[in-house]
């Protein structure tokens, strides 16, 4: 899968079948977006690819920051679920004042039919574009007659009596509800971050922890969860997170994750700077403020072999 920057950096394809959306979590209703814009790429034929066309930031990150949500995966990670899902091609278009002051018809010209010269397009049931987002499903489909361009919407995906949103993604996470929230994504919830500096507390007690920088918001509820931990795309390894503030140690700071291994292997080197994936399996317990270290050593302890319950040994 290839991914661009932008409209202006797509190179001169045949013809694309192209998803438009913002596609925070790549969650089952995105998923059935790319899956119809896959078939419908391979009914066209002809070298026809599918692609999706993301934006970055998310508009309301520009048009209204104050209400913008936050994000529950980087680009990146957003790119790589889309490619997982079928897209060929990813177009993550800057959104930017100039892209925001665009007309429904000048999108749909220059950005869609011009550089990207869709022969289908496919469109969420809530889908708006244009300035003012005063472009409208109906205009979109009217636009595509007269282009002989074929525009598809795709109805909402339910999962326990609700539509699937992103939204509602962000609500079951902060929660805590993580079986719920896959069952949204179709995936469990992770995080990409790096490894950085922490304060080291975990080494004076025995339970050495990375510290991860994420690359994106957190949205998790804060407490102590079971999990795996994947070092720059290695085999997941059993551990348990701990997303809060060090109560016990540490008043009013500020939200850090640390996760630690239960079992990490034998002469494995220092993971500083490295990136890390937390897949985040099942919330354990809220966060607690303990009277002392040797309290809260016996509940890591407990946290420790609950986890391997969890995890499966």
């Amino acid at each position: 899968m290839e991914v661009f920057r932008g409209h202006a950096y797509v190179p001169s394809w045949q013809g694309s079948a192209v998803a438009i959306g913002n596609f925070d979590g790549v969650h089952l209703g995105h998923r059935a977006l790319v899956t119809r814009t896959c078939a419908l790429a391979g009914a066209l034929g002809g070298g026809v690819l599918p692609v999706v066309l993301t934006f970055d930031p998310h508009p309301s990150a520009l048009l209204a920051p104050h209400v913008a949500p936050s994000m529950l995966t980087s680009i990146a990670r957003r790119c790589e679920l889309l490619g997982e899902a079928g897209a060929a091609a990813v177009v993550v278009e800057p959104f930017t004042r100039e892209l925001a002051g665009y007309t429904p018809t000048a999108f749909i010209d220059d950005v869609l039919l011009g550089a990207l010269r869709a022969r289908a397009i496919v469109v969420g049931y809530d889908f708006s574009y244009g300035q003012g987002r005063s472009g409208t499903i109906e205009a979109l489909a009217a636009h595509g007659r007269r282009a002989g361009v074929e525009v598809v919407v795709v109805p909402p995906v339910e999962v326990d009596g609700e539509a699937v949103s992103s939204t509602r993604v962000r609500a079951r996470l902060r929660a805590g509800e993580l079986p719920a929230a896959a069952r949204l994504l179709g995936h469990r919830y992770d995080l990409d971050g790096v490894v950085v500096h922490g304060a080291k507390r975990g080494r004076t007690i025995g339970i050495p922890t990375a510290n991860i920088k994420p690359d994106t918001d957190l949205v998790l509820a804060s407490g102590i969860y079971a999990c795996t931990l994947a070092v720059e795309g290695g085999a997941p390894l059993a551990a348990v997170a701990s997303l809060g503030t060090n109560p016990t140690f540490v008043d009013q700071g500020g939200l850090v994750l640390e996760v630690y291994v239960l079992d990490w292997p034998f002469g494995a080197e220092e993971i500083y700077d490295r990136r890390v994936r937390t897949t985040f399996v099942e919330r354990l317990r809220g966060e607690s403020k303990f009277d002392s270290v040797d309290a809260l050593l016996v509940q890591i302890r407990q946290d420790i072999e609950q986890a391997r319950r969890v995890l499966g040994g």
